[in-house]
């Protein structure tokens, strides 16, 4: 598995990836752990956090994610989004996500975009779009 993690850095030209491996392990411990490990051995929720993991060690300045909580247990996925959170929070890293599970999206962002039929439809802070009365009925069910 830290093979898989260290492909991430591959395009890098510094090639220094321990501080890099070091700070993946403050997000994802297990990963550490279980170094040695087959990637494709771990769960589907594990899975998705290595991918996260090996995008990390590129550095990039912009994450794009596409349905990351597809196929997920609820656990995993607020783990998930948790972490995602941290890492804008904390290291600034922008994060544009494509979810369709208009909860967890607007719960993890700071704006958002409604889509329907490939148009934007609403766009706003999220919190304001959580608290929408048509954006409740619609996509939050309540």
């Amino acid at each position: 598995m830290l093979e898989n993690l260290r492909l991430g850095a591959y395009v890098r030209r510094d090639r220094e990836v321990t501080a890099d491996l070091l700070r993946i392990s403050r997000y994802f411990p297990w990963m550490v752990e279980r170094g040695g490990q087959r990637a494709g051995t771990l769960s589907g929720g594990e899975q998705q956090m290595l991918a996260l993991g090996r995008a990390l060690m590129s550095r990039p300045r912009l994450l794009l994610l596409d349905e990351p909580s597809l196929g997920l247990a609820p656990l995993i996925v607020r783990e998930f989004f948790r972490i995602v959170r941290e890492l804008n929070e904390q290291e600034g890293l922008t994060v544009l996500v494509v979810e369709q599970d208009a909860r967890i999206a607007l719960a993890a962002s700071h704006r958002a975009y409604v889509l329907e039929v490939g148009r934007v439809a609403l766009s706003g802070r999220s919190a304001e779009l959580r608290d929408d009365e048509s954006v409740r009925r619609s996509y939050l069910g309540y």
